[in-house]
C-alpha cells in the first residue's frame, strides 16, 4: 500500500570524494554518540544525580509512552538530539515548511489504495461514460424549478438551446446572492469569470461546438482549491487575503469540460467542521442546524439550489456528514481517483476530492469530468473506471449492514439485485485512532509554521485544529510509522472479507468514515426520507430531518456504487425534494 516516489530509492550513495552524503551523516553521528557516551560514562562515576537536561528529558518521555532509558542514555540522546536531529529538522522546514498548506513538495510515500484485483477490467484512458439521454425537457416558467433541475435536464437545455448559459448563470448568481448570506455557505462570488466563461460556452454552442453535459452549467468551488486571482481563503482568517497563482487540476477539468465556476464556496477553517472566518454553515432542510463537515458551503449551497453541483473534499467525513445532515447526493470516490494539485492539504494519505449533486447520474458525470492523474499529485492515478451507466445490478451481491436503511435493500431487491446480510470482519481495534494520527500529523507538517508562528490563537474554534495539533507534536516519527504498518493489516483484513460486490451501510457512523477513509472505500450518500425535526418552531413547519444511507464498493469500483444509487433513485424522489431554507 506504499511506495516511494520516484521509484528509485532517495538513499542511494551520493558520491563525494569516494564517500556517500548519507556515509558522512552517519559517520558525523556515530562521532557524536561515542564523544557523548564517554563523557557521560565519566561523569555518571561521580554523578548520582542527573542534570537538569536529563531530569526534563526523563519527565518529557512518558508523553512518549517512552519512559524506559536510564540517565546515560537520555544523556546521550539529549546531546545527539542537539547536535544532529535539530540542526537536521531545521535544514528541512527551510526547504520545504516555510508555505503551508502543503501545496508544494508533496511526500515521496504514496498511498496506494487499489487492490490487486481492482483493475482486472481495463478501459481506454480516454473513454467517457456513455450518458443517458433525457426526453426534450421544457424550460420551467420560474427560477425555482431552474435551480432544482438535474444537470442532464440542465445540459439539454443548453444544447437545444432553450436557455443559454449566461441565463443560467443570472439564476444561480441570483439565488446565491439571496440565501449565501442566510445559508452562510458562499466566501466569494466569482461574477466576472462566472458571465467570460458563460460567453465562451455561449459562442461555441453558436459555432457548433458542444463540449458535453456539463457545457454551459454552473458550479461552486469548496475556498481551498486555488483560481488565479480570485482569493482561496481556506476558510481561515490568517489566509482570507491569500491569492495562489495556480489553477488546481479539478479546476482545469471543469473548465475545459464548458462549466462555469459562480462561487468559492465556504470550508471549514483550515478544513475542519463548520465554523469559517465569516460565520457557520447552516442546514437549508433545517435552517437552525448547522451543516456539519469542512464541505458545508458545497453541500448547503447544492442543497438549497443555489448551485447544480459543487465539489467538495474529504479526510475523515467531510463529504459524508454534511451531505447527510443536508439531503444531498454525494460520491466520495475512491483514493486518488481525481488529482489534488492546487488544493490544500491535510493528509496526502487521505485527502479526497467529490461532487455534490441533485442524484446520482449528476455524481456519475461530475466525476467522469475531473476523474484522472496529475504529475503534482504522485497519488493520483488513471483508474480503469467502468461505465455506471451500463452495469448491470442483476448480476451483483450487495451486502447490507444492521445499520442500512431497509427501504434501500427491498428496493435495490426488487430491481433484481442479489442482496444478502453482511458484515466486515477485522480485528484491528485501533482504527479510529490510526486516522487520527495519520490525519492529524500529517496535518501539522502542512501548518507548521503556521502552528510555530502562534496562528493557532487566531483559530476561529479553539476547540478543534489548535488541540489537535499540540497533541500531534507529541506523536513520535516512530509510532506514527506503527499506526500506518496497522493501517497495512487494516486493508488487508477488509479486503479479505470483501466477499460481495458493494454493500449498504451507515454514511455517518464513525468506525466506518474511519475506516473507510483509511482503506480508500468509495461511498455514495443516497437521501432516503425525511423524519420530524426534535423541536419544531410552534405552529406548521417545513421543516425536517434528513435519513440517508451509503452505499460502499471496493477501491476503484465507484461505478458499482454509482449504479447501484441510480438504480435506487429511479424508482424513488426523496433526492428531488427541496429544503424550506429559510422558511418556518
Amino acid at each position: 500500500t506504499w511506495a516511494t516516489w520516484p521509484p528509485k530509492c532517495a538513499w542511494l550513495p551520493l558520491r563525494t570524494s569516494g564517500k556517500s552524503h548519507s556515509y558522512n551523516l552517519v559517520s558525523k553521528y556515530h562521532k557524536i554518540w561515542k564523544g557523548t557516551k564517554d563523557a557521560i560514562s565519566a561523569k555518571d562515576i561521580s554523578r548520582k544525580e542527573p542534570v537538569g537536561g536529563v531530569i526534563a528529558l526523563k519527565e518529557s518521555m512518558k508523553y512518549f509512552d517512552a519512559d524506559f532509558f536510564n540517565d546515560s542514555k537520555l544523556r546521550e540522546m539529549e546531546n545527539g538530539a542537539k547536535e544532529f536531529n535539530v540542526p537536521a529538522f531545521r535544514e528541512n522546514r527551510r526547504l520545504v515548511a516555510i508555505k503551508d498548506g502543503g501545496l508544494h513538495d508533496p511526500s515521496v510515500l504514496v498511498f496506494k489504495s487499489s487492490w490487486s484485483w481492482s483493475s482486472k477490467s481495463k478501459v481506454k484512458e480516454s473513454e467517457m461514460f456513455d450518458y443517458p439521454q433525457t426526453s426534450m425537457p421544457q424550460r420551467p416558467s420560474n427560477d425555482e424549478d431552474i435551480a432544482f433541475m438535474s444537470i442532464i435536464e440542465l445540459g439539454e437545455l443548453i444544447r437545444t438551446k432553450k436557455i443559454t448559459s449566461r441565463e443560467l448563470t443570472d439564476v444561480f448568481l441570483r439565488r446565491l446572492k439571496r440565501y449565501g448570506t442566510v445559508l452562510e455557505s458562499v466566501i466569494t462570488y466569482t461574477e466576472d469569470l462566472a458571465y467570460k466563461q458563460a460567453k465562451e460556452a455561449d459562442d461555441l454552442l453558436e459555432q457548433g461546438k458542444y463540449l458535453g453535459p456539463l457545457h454551459g452549467i454552473p458550479y461552486g468551488l469548496k475556498d481551498i482549491i486555488a483560481v488565479p486571482e480570485y482569493n482561496t481563503t481556506w476558510g481561515s482568517k490568517t489566509f482570507k487575503n491569500q491569492v495562489i497563482d495556480m489553477e488546481a487540476f479539478v479546476y482545469k477539468r471543469l473548465k475545459s469540460a464548458g462549466a462555469v465556476l459562480v462561487a468559492k464556496l465556504v470550508t471549514g477553517s483550515l478544513a475542519y467542521d463548520d465554523i469559517w472566518f465569516g460565520g457557520r454553515t447552516r442546514n437549508p432542510w433545517n435552517i437552525e442546524e448547522f451543516s456539519t463537515g469542512s464541505s458545508a458551503g458545497p453541500t448547503a449551497s447544492t442543497s438549497a439550489g443555489l448551485v447544480p453541483f459543487a465539489i467538495g473534499s474529504e479526510t475523515a467525513g467531510s463529504i459524508t456528514y454534511p451531505a447527510a445532515r443536508c439531503g444531498v447526493t454525494a460520491l466520495r470516490p475512491s483514493f486518488g481517483t481525481v488529482a489534488r494539485t492546487g488544493v490544500m492539504s491535510l493528509s496526502e494519505s487521505l485527502d479526497k476530492l467529490g461532487p455534490f449533486c441533485r442524484s446520482a447520474a449528476d455524481c456519475a458525470i461530475v466525476l467522469d469530468a475531473i476523474r484522472g492523474a496529475d504529475a503534482g499529485d504522485p497519488s493520483s492515478r488513471e483508474i480503469a473506471l467502468e461505465d455506471p451507466f451500463h452495469v448491470d445490478i442483476t448480476k451483483l451481491t450487495v451486502g447490507y449492514l444492521d445499520s442500512a436503511e431497509m427501504e434501500v435493500v427491498k428496493v435495490l431487491s426488487a430491481k433484481g439485485a442479489k442482496l444478502v446480510p453482511f458484515k466486515l470482519n477485522y480485528n484491528v481495534e485501533s482504527v479510529q485512532s490510526i486516522l487520527n494520527i495519520t490525519m492529524d500529523v500529517d496535518m501539522l507538517a502542512h501548518f507548521d509554521n503556521w502552528q510555530r508562528e502562534g496562528h493557532d490563537d487566531d483559530y476561529e474554534a479553539q476547540d478543534q485544529w489548535p488541540v489537535e495539533l499540540r497533541r500531534a507534536r507529541l506523536v513520535p516519527a516512530v509510532d506514527y510509522v506503527q499506526a500506518q504498518r496497522a493501517r497495512g493489516r487494516l486493508i488487508r483484513e477488509v479486503q479479505e472479507s470483501f466477499t460481495v460486490d458493494a454493500f449498504i451501510g451507515n454514511a455517518t457512523d464513525w468506525e466506518l468514515v474511519c475506516l473507510g477513509n483509511l482503506v480508500g472505500l468509495p461511498i455514495v450518500v443516497v437521501p432516503t426520507g425525511f423524519k420530524s425535526i426534535e423541536h419544531p418552531p410552534k405552529g406548521n413547519t417545513r421543516r425536517r430531518t434528513t435519513v440517508t444511507t451509503g452505499i460502499y464498493a471496493p477501491p476503484d469500483h465507484d461505478h458499482i456504487a454509482l449504479a447501484l444509487a441510480m438504480a435506487y433513485q429511479s424508482v424513488t424522489d426523496h433526492h428531488k425534494q427541496r429544503p424550506p431554507i429559510d422558511a418556518n
